[in-house]
């Protein structure tokens, strides 16, 4: 018996083996009207999630700033008022912290530290803590505890 070999079958199974260089113009050409659209979408997105995570430390700031005054009677003072939620200050005498369980006060999601001011300006019986936003300047870009 005897087997016989075509050349028309090798050379159409060496040519369907790779792409072609349009093929590849193509497909490239797809990816990168794609990129185009979703990478806009998700850098936006990146910027909206950094505002929630600034929202949220906000309020956690908040909640432990209102358990210091519940238990010492006054709220942390000077600019460096933060630092008390974590490390007891001398004139602290029913300190129950530390009130953030972290070993230093966190910075922003744009790495700005926040701003504590009491009494504030915005809450002037309380206290203001707000992040001076995206471009660390503050103005609209403020997100702060108090409502305007």
């Amino acid at each position: 018996m005897k087997i016989l070999h075509s050349n028309k079958y090798r050379t159409t199974s060496w040519r369907r083996g790779g792409f072609t260089l349009v093929e590849l113009l193509i497909v490239l050409t797809i990816l990168a009207i794609l990129a185009g659209v979703v990478l806009p979408n998700l850098i936006h997105r990146k910027g909206d999630g950094q505002i929630a995570a600034a929202k949220t430390q906000v309020q956690a700031f908040v909640t432990a700033l209102n358990l210091f005054e519940v238990d010492n009677g006054h709220l942390p003072k000077g600019v460096n008022g933060l630092q008390s939620l974590i490390v007891k200050p001398g004139d602290a005498q029913n300190w129950r912290g530390p009130y953030l369980q972290m070993n230093k006060v966190p910075l922003d999601p744009w790495n700005n530290p926040y701003v504590y001011e009491a009494p504030g300006r915005h809450n002037p019986a309380t206290f203001d803590l707000y992040s001076k936003g995206t471009d660390g300047l503050g103005g609209t870009n403020t997100i702060g505890n108090w409502i305007d």
